[in-house]
């Protein structure tokens, strides 16, 4: 299987729900270094307005749980937050979300509607926080709600 695309299924793997509701799906390299803890915080920021439209989110990296556990107490992720360690890469992988290293993953973030298709890739942004922006704006589009 290749690597996932817009329009593709979303890859099914434990810890994630596909289906059902708009999931985004945001790959960062490392818990608690400057650019992931950006992006968490603006997704925790905006998590009222994911809430809005229905949305589930989960962040994977391929940190330890107890590391993870810590990063989300940390800066408030809460549902329909969760943050996911995936210490052995199995859902990097499935994602092709990894980095040029194979040791973990690249900022990366997936976009699924309610009918389990990928519906937007996002990457290559300017600042690690604009993938919750994005992200939000994307379901937005997808879902049809205005800002």
């Amino acid at each position: 299987m290749g690597c996932p695309r817009e329009g593709d299924p979303a890859p099914e793997v434990d810890g994630i729900r596909i289906g059902g509701s708009p999931t985004v799906i945001y790959f960062f390299p490392k818990a608690f270094t400057q650019g992931c803890t950006r992006e968490l915080r603006r997704f925790v920021e905006l998590l009222a307005e994911f809430e809005a439209v229905g949305a589930r989110i989960y962040g994977v990296s391929a940190d330890r749980p107890e590391t993870m556990e810590k990063f989300a107490s940390k800066h408030g992720a809460r549902s329909p937050l969760s943050l996911i360690p995936d210490p052995d890469r199995r859902i990097i992988s499935a994602y092709c979300a990894g980095n040029e290293r194979g040791t973990g993953a690249r900022r990366i973030t997936f976009v699924v509607g309610p009918d389990g298709r990928i519906s937007t890739v996002l990457e290559n942004l300017r600042r690690a926080e604009d993938h919750a922006d994005a992200a939000l704006e994307a379901l937005r589009r997808l879902l049809g709600r205005p800002a």
